[in-house]
């Protein structure tokens, strides 16, 4: 794997500077099996599909690759209001929204967030560097089910 001096991920089709990681079979798995995962896994999830390909791997070793992972630059971690932490490999501007039902954790795209950093720039003279956004509430398919009880 690897990652730009300045730890972002690098663009795949431009690098102009690498730092080569120590390859780990197992790292390589938890990478992947998150990149695979649309719908943002938990560490247990993850745990679970590596496993059929690596049945020796352990809880311990998908847990402190996927920090590792985090802290690089690699994944970004979602620490969820209730529940466990989530892994998203997308990497790019964008937001969450979680189903407090089946605790789905979708992605958002949304252009106002702009519109707001350029207004508080605008009239607090506050700029923006990062933001964080997790949305809870009812997915579509919970809805249409009629179900509006917490996911455990």
């Amino acid at each position: 794997m690897i990652i730009l001096k300045s730890g972002k991920v690098p663009n795949p089709i431009f690098i102009p500077e690498v730092i080569l990681l120590n390859y780990s079979r197992q790292r390589e798995l938890v990478f992947q099996a998150v990149l695979k995962n649309p719908i943002h896994p938990t560490a247990d999830s993850v745990y679970e599909q590596v496993r059929r390909e690596n049945p020796k791997i352990s809880l311990g070793t998908v847990y402190r690759n996927l920090n590792f992972l985090s802290e690089m630059g690699m994944l970004r971690k979602i620490s969820m209001p209730v529940g466990s932490d989530r892994f998203d490999g997308r990497l790019d501007e964008h937001y969450h929204m979680a189903c407090t039902c089946c605790g789905r954790v979708f992605d958002v795209e949304c252009a106002t967030l702009e519109e707001l950093d350029r207004q508080l720039l605008e009239h607090q003279g506050f700029r923006v560097q990062k933001r964080h956004l997790l949305l809870t509430g009812l997915c579509k398919e919970c809805r249409g089910s009629g179900e509006d009880a917490p996911a455990d």
